[in-house]
């Protein structure tokens, strides 16, 4: 019966927030403020809502994700990046180490800045080199960080 009960809440939950969702859409600046500084898939929110009971952190996180469908995800490409982090902090973080070492050069429009007290994070431009999306990266391994470089910014064109 308890089972059964959660579940039937885990629905209404996610039938509440997926209208929320769909209504508004807070920018980047209010996401970063409210903890979600990393690009979060809609599909995370909604396992989020099935441990944590907290109506609102849901919602926020449904104002703040991204679509993960393969369609949507898959089209999102960006002109530049930025790769912000700390330089005092990245002894802890050899894989970002290795990928500003040994791949940044292949990624024109790529640049590296250091920022006091930051934590590692691509800050993804679009073609005005407006700030766009922000993903921390952390944990992420250089293949990862490859990968996605490879991905979603647009190759530059030669000349």
């Amino acid at each position: 019966m308890a089972r059964a009960w959660s579940k039937m809440m885990t629905v209404m939950i996610l039938m509440l927030t997926s209208t929320i969702s769909a209504k508004e859409q807070l920018s980047t600046k209010e996401c970063e403020d409210l903890g979600f500084t990393g690009l979060a898939l809609c599909s995370d929110c909604h396992s989020l809502s099935e441990y944590v009971k907290d109506q609102e952190l849901v919602s926020d996180c449904l104002k703040c994700c991204a679509d993960d469908s393969e369609d949507s995800m898959s089209k999102i490409t960006y002109s530049g990046a930025i790769l912000e982090v700390c330089m005092r902090k990245l002894v802890f973080y050899p894989e970002i180490v290795g990928f500003i070492e040994e791949e940044k050069q292949n990624f024109p429009t790529l640049k590296v800045e250091y920022v006091f007290n930051s934590p590692p994070k691509l800050i993804m431009l679009d073609g005005d080199d407006e700030r766009k999306e922000t993903i921390r990266i952390d944990n992420w391994k250089r293949e990862h960080l490859l990968q996605y470089m490879r991905e979603k910014v647009k190759p530059t064109s030669s000349s």
